[in-house]
Order: structure tokens, then sequence, then C-alpha cells
């Protein structure tokens, strides 16, 4: 399981480490707000299109050669723009690592599940939950001691180091035959209110969760807080959201929580934070990280067991897969949609926008109390 967990640990690493260093901290890269957002939008804008495409590659020739063929491929990626180190081959870089990323996390995550059934993703989700944790302090350290080019040097030999490990420690793992189905079945699925509204929450979660670990340096670096502190920010944002999680799914065990009650409250939590991003200075950088990682930790645990109590067992690979892809959505929406505000407001104003979209949710939940769904009980 180890260099599966790694795998994990990678791919939360790559997206969140770069990440939250390129707003304040590579001014010869990022030129402007919508560069940004471009910039962040790539790894996942990568991940929606190719996820589909390796995952049917890995039910035909199986998970491990696309695991390793991801990991080889990130390792070059980020050796790319080690070694050339100028802001076009940075584009080019980033493309390459979300592709190659759409190959290995999932591939890794279904090899974990098929290996271990019993760990099911519970140690897998933790590992990257570190990842998307330390990734920003650690990726700030090591843009203060030797740039961008250092840290894209360091994630090249980590997945190199982990394609290795993965040759020789996981078994080769055939793949599974898959049941045949009409498009009219899929469809009807995945247009029923049980998947678009908890759906439509993780979607909305993603896009915050991004805007926060790419932006939110943007302000720090305004504030004066150098590359280290904005890391410890976004690493808080991330851990908040990790230590939220395992306490959001107990309390929908014991009753305490709902669903629809837990997304609309995620909701809320999560545009608050977005307003306090608003905020100038230090202050502002904290409470907005502090907010929209408890708000988002809260809605990813609820949305996905709203999903799983609603869908078939034989079809709930198609449905997570399906969901997963709207977050990947959101990871590369939410900084688009507040780029181009910025680029003709002001950075502030592309937080509001976005604040305004989530806040759409807890409405709606308010106007529709009385009434309840087999998927929100």
């Amino acid at each position: 399981m180890w260099p599966l967990y790694a795998a994990g640990f990678t791919t939360a690493f790559g997206a969140h480490g770069i990440a939250a260093n390129l707003g304040g901290f590579s001014g010869d890269a990022v030129t402007s707000l919508l560069v940004l957002g471009g910039l962040l939008a790539l790894y996942d804008g990568a991940e929606v299109v190719l996820k589909p495409l390796f995952g049917s590659l890995a039910d035909k020739i199986g998970a491990k050669p696309v695991l390793l063929g991801g990991l080889i491929s990130f390792a070059a990626a980020s050796a790319l723009y080690a070694i050339a180190d100028s802001p076009g081959w940075l584009w080019a870089a980033r493309l390459g690592q979300g592709a190659a990323a759409s190959a290995f996390s999932p591939s890794a995550s279904a090899l974990v599940v098929r290996l271990n059934p019993a760990a099911k993703l519970g140690s897998y989700g933790f590992h990257k939950s570190i990842g998307y944790t330390l990734g920003p302090l650690l990726g700030g350290v090591l843009v203060w001691a030797g740039g961008l080019r250092l840290l894209f040097t360091v994630m090249a030999v980590l997945a190199a180091a982990v394609a290795l490990w993965a040759t020789f420690a996981v078994p080769a793992v055939p793949p599974l035959p898959k049941e045949r189905q009409t498009l009219a079945d899929l469809a009807r699925r995945l247009t029923d209110r049980s998947f678009l509204a908890p759906t439509a929450a993780l979607v909305g979660a993603a896009a915050a969760l991004s805007v926060g670990v790419g932006f939110l340096p943007v302000s720090g670096a305004a504030a004066g807080l150098g590359t280290v502190a904005t890391g410890a920010a976004v690493s808080a944002l991330a851990a908040c959201a990790a230590v939220v999680q395992p306490y959001a799914g107990s309390a929908l065990d014991s009753g305490r929580l709902t669903t629809r009650t837990g997304l609309a409250a995620g909701l809320a939590i999560t545009a608050v934070g977005l307003l306090c991003a608003m905020l100038p200075g230090v202050t502002g950088v904290l409470a907005a990280a502090v907010l929209i990682g408890v708000g988002t930790g809260l809605i990813t645990p609820l949305g996905f067991t709203a999903l799983a109590t609603s869908t078939p067992e034989e079809r709930m690979g198609q449905t997570m897969g399906s969901a997963e892809l709207g977050r990947e959505l959101g990871d590369a929406g939410g900084p688009l949609l507040v780029a181009a505000v910025a680029a003709t407001t002001a950075l502030t104003y592309g937080f509001a926008v976005l604040a305004a979209f989530l806040a759409i949710g807890p409405l709606l939940a308010l106007a529709l109390r009385g009434r309840t769904t087999p998927a929100t009980r």
C-alpha cells in the first residue's frame, strides 16, 4: 500500500505546493491575475479532459501500467521547468503535471481498493490530505530557499522515486469486466436531483478551495507576508478541511446532522470565508483560510455520503467518477471566474462573486426547507 499512498501524497503536493506559490512569488511568469487564473486552471483542466481517457485505458490494460506511466510523466514534466526555468515552459510543465496526475492519481486509488478492500480509501485519502496540508508550507520553504526551480526539481525526484518504488512493490492487477448500460440510463442517473444537489455542493467547495490555495497568497504578498508565512496560511486551510471531515461524518452517522443542513451550512461558511478574503491584511487572509477550510471540510464527506446513499452499488464507481469530474470542473472554473472578475475590477470583487454563487445553495435550502428527499435523509 505504501507506494500507492505516496502517489496520493505526490498528486496533492504537486497541486497545492505549486499553486500556493505562484501568485505572490513568481512575478516573471505570473504577470497578471488572469494569467494566474489560467495557470491554476491548467492543472485541473487537464484532469477534466484526460481522466476519463486514462480511466478507460486502465480498464483495458490494468491500473499499474497507467500508474507508472503517469508518475514517470509527472517527473518528466516537473524536470522540464526545473531545467528550462522560463515563464513559457511553466505553462507546459503545469499542463504536463496535470495530464500525468490524471493518469496516476485515479489508478492509485483504484489499486488501493482492489488490493486492500478492507482499507477502502480512508488511508489513501489521509495521505492525500497530508500532501494538501504540507504542500503549501513545504513549497513555500523550497521557493524561499531556491525559487520555483527548486520546487519543481524536488517534485521530479519525488515522482521518479515513487515510480521506482511502485514498480517493484505493487503487484499487477488484471482489469475487471464492465457491465453494459444504455446512454439513457446514464443520463437519467446524472440528471436526478439526488445526484445534482450534492454534486453542485462539491463543485462549489472545490472551486472555493482552489481559489483559496491560489489567490490567498496574492493577498498575503500584498500584506507583506513571505513565502513561508503564506504557505503556512494555506496549509492551515487544508488542515482545517482535513480535521473537520471526520467530525462531520461522525455527526451524520449519529443523526446530529443531516446532509441537507450540513451542505447548506458548509456552503454558507465557505461563502463567509471568501468574504473575509476581501478584508485587508493578515487578519483577512487567516480568517479566510480557516473558514474556507472548515466549510469545504464539512461539504466533502456529506456530499459523497449523499451520493453513496442514493446510488445502486453496481453503479457506485460511475457515480463517484462523475462527481469527481464535477469537482475537477470546480477546481478549474473557480480560479478562472475569480481571475476574470479581478482582471476587470479587483481581486476582492472576484472573491465576492464566487461567494455569491456559493450562497445560492443555502438560500435554496431555506426556500425548500419543508421538503425532503431520500438523498437528504
